[in-house]
């Protein structure tokens, strides 16, 4: 049995966003980009998330505070609330450490360079 990907795709996870994370194939859109990065966070692929922040971004202790982050929560489901060719706001729903379930609900801002995406940063609401 096939299931979905983590982004919410109607595309199994080996098609959708396996391929970005694994790195056989590179984000085409900053919106491919953000689902991928949660799903890296659902998968607990630290050095994903970390490859795809921009380096003006990244801290010595980065891939640790992401992959204590990713691992703390039980992600539930992304949604995405509105995309353009640069942002993406969306609502990532998990259960946290407490099993209390929260809403991260971010406008999330990329760039492309060198023919690749990275996420830059993000105003929280």
């Amino acid at each position: 049995m096939t299931t979905n990907c983590f982004c919410g795709a109607s595309t199994p996870f080996d098609l959708c966003c396996e391929p970005f994370i694994s790195g056989k194939n590179n984000a085409p859109t900053a919106e491919k980009l953000m689902r991928s990065r949660y799903s890296a966070f659902a998968t607990h692929h630290a050095a994903y998330l970390v490859a795809t922040t921009h380096k003006s971004e990244r801290t010595s202790t980065l891939k640790e505070e992401v992959l204590q982050w990713a691992i703390a929560n039980q992600w539930q489901k992304l949604e995405i609330v509105q995309a353009t060719a640069t942002t993406v706001t969306f609502k990532a729903y998990y259960m946290d450490f407490n099993r209390q379930p929260q809403i991260h609900h971010e406008l999330s801002t990329f760039v492309q360079e060198d023919g690749l995406w990275y996420y830059v940063d993000g105003s929280f609401f």
